[in-house]
């Protein structure tokens, strides 16, 4: 089965950010979920890690939600990879079977330093790119497409704004 707390948590970050750019920067989960396609309960499970790393901010009350917890620029795809993956490796190996050759003897340290190596690489690959130089990719590709973002600028969750009593932590 595919992971896709890492995809789902990046959309979030990149929808909280595209809403602080265009004045609205709190958005409720049930915001969040109608623009990822998944109910707000999901939404707000993926918020945890991200809330007690700071990248995301909790806002109590009748028109809370979360934010942001620091600058776009300031925030890495690293650290958001990190933060909503945890510990768990990008593949997990198979179960050791029976050792009867050199394959089944040293397939797990293999693949463990198969899996180290490709984890640095990817994560040196997020770090190097911050959460406001994936908000002007995706400008870039919006202008190459022609300029044709449905719903305009502002994101799904900051048009049609629905507040949510329920908090994230």
């Amino acid at each position: 089965m595919l992971d896709v707390r890492f995809s789902s948590s990046l959309k979030a970050m990149l929808l909280l950010g595209h809403a602080e750019e265009q004045g609205s920067p709190v958005l409720s989960s049930t915001q969040l979920a109608r623009s990822l396609d998944t109910n707000p309960s999901l939404v707000r499970k993926l918020m945890v890690p991200l809330v007690q790393d700071g990248l995301v901010a909790s806002i109590k009350g009748r028109s809370g939600g979360v934010r942001l917890g620091r600058s776009a620029d300031r925030i890495t795809l690293g650290e958001i990879y990190r933060s909503s993956i945890g510990d768990k490796p990008l593949w997990a190996p198979r179960p050791e079977g029976p050792r009867e050759c050199l394959v089944t003897n040293h397939s797990a340290e293999y693949f463990a330093g198969l899996t180290g190596e490709t984890e640095a690489a990817v994560l040196g690959a997020l770090a190097g790119r911050t959460l406001a130089d994936s908000l002007d990719e995706l400008r870039a590709i919006d202008r190459a497409a022609g300029g044709s973002a449905v719903g305009g600028t502002a994101p799904p969750a900051v048009a049609g704004r629905v507040p949510e009593r329920k908090p994230f932590v």
